[in-house]
């Protein structure tokens, strides 16, 4: 045990003088929880509307600044023909227009009912169709809120509830997407280019030599990883929950258990790499190219999988981060136990197994 903890104390020497390794098992996680949470983000805000105001009444001034006081939308400037309209779409100034017909407040008094006319810039038909929902919703808020307690006949009143994440929030869908991606590709990544790095240079097969089991060497060099990946959950978790307001609803027991089994399951799989790849070279690019293109793809971080065909939908079921992706949603998002994830736990368990035993098999005591 004392040899085991050696080559471990080992290990540590070698991460810390090496600026490099540091930078990347401890800096980048910050990073890309940061620039996924507050840079990349689905929500459109701040978009810059157009409006086309004929009344100019009191109606009309009434929804500009319920328009204005949200968080969707800065009134860029404001038109008087229909041709300034495209002109300014064509500039890419905006991305909405609202055009505001004449007798605007007479026709609510006294018909009880008026048009509005919502023109979008649909070239990125995403965005247009976010801004137009937005545009929808508060339209539809003014007009509850000026109706009051009027019953008027044949009115349809829809409600709707957001659970989970109210106010939708991107980062509540990136949170658990970064968590998988940065363990899976840190913890992957640096165990297996640090074995194949003591086979270019030699001194793996020194240590092989060596009265030490050769297995207990190769686990040696994957504990400061998982413990270093310690760290990384704790600042990812800290970062959430301070930075990025993004709650843990669950028991945060379950959700560092279960990080600590996907952990477990990266390093086992970079273990794994270790055993085939020939090269530095050879290891990173299978980790990064490998793995970062389908945790990206198709863990349901960036993509839903419903929307995948069958063998997407197939091929998603071999990666680890689809399955930690789901778990990290359920417990901190949706704040539910163990009796619902325990299906994507045992998934988990059984790839540990899986790729933990194919490593120990391929291993190879004698270096060629």
């Amino acid at each position: 045990m004392k040899q085991f903890f050696a080559f471990v104390k080992k290990e540590f020497y070698h991460i810390f003088r090496d600026r490099r390794t540091m930078i990347i098992l401890l800096a980048m996680p910050v990073v890309q929880i940061i620039i996924f949470g507050f840079a990349l983000t689905n929500e459109v805000k701040n978009s810059k509307i157009a409006i086309w105001d004929q009344s100019k009444d009191a109606a009309t001034a009434s929804l500009i600044n319920q328009l204005e006081a949200s968080r969707y939308f800065e009134v860029e400037q404001s038109i008087h023909t229909a041709k300034e309209i495209e002109s300014i779409f064509q500039k890419g100034e905006i991305k909405l227009a609202m055009i505001l017909p004449q007798h605007f407040d007479e026709d609510l008094r006294h018909f009880n009912k008026a048009q509005v006319q919502l023109i979008a810039d649909a070239s990125d038909p995403n965005v247009a169709n976010t801004l137009t929902n937005y545009a929808s919703a508060i339209i539809m808020d003014y007009q509850n809120r000026i109706t009051h307690e009027k019953k008027l006949p044949y009115t349809i009143t829809t409600e709707m509830r957001m659970l989970y994440n109210p106010e939708l929030k991107g980062a509540y869908n990136f949170v658990p997407g970064v968590m998988a991606m940065v363990l899976l590709l840190v913890c992957t990544m640096m165990t297996a280019i640090t074995i194949v790095r003591e086979k270019e240079t030699g001194t793996m097969e020194v240590m092989l030599v060596s009265p030490a089991n050769p297995l207990r060497i190769v686990i040696a060099k994957a504990v400061p990883y998982f413990l270093l990946s310690m760290v990384n959950i704790t600042t990812i978790l800290l970062l959430s929950v301070f930075v990025l307001d993004v709650p843990v609803n669950g028991s945060l027991v379950l959700l560092v258990g279960e990080s600590l089994l996907f952990t477990l399951v990266s390093l086992s799989l970079g273990l794994l790499i270790s055993t085939k790849a020939g090269s530095q070279q050879t290891a990173l690019f299978i980790s990064l190219v490998g793995l970062l293109l389908p945790t990206v793809m198709l863990s349901g971080f960036m993509f839903p999988i419903e929307n995948m065909p069958l063998p997407l939908r197939t091929v998603s079921n071999i990666v680890p981060a689809r399955w930690y992706y789901s778990i990290v949603k359920s417990v901190m998002i949706k704040g539910i136990g163990l009796n619902a994830v325990w299906k994507e736990t045992l998934i988990l368990s059984g790839m540990l197994i899986f790729f933990l035993g194919l490593a120990i098999k391929n291993f190879k005591i004698r270096l060629a």
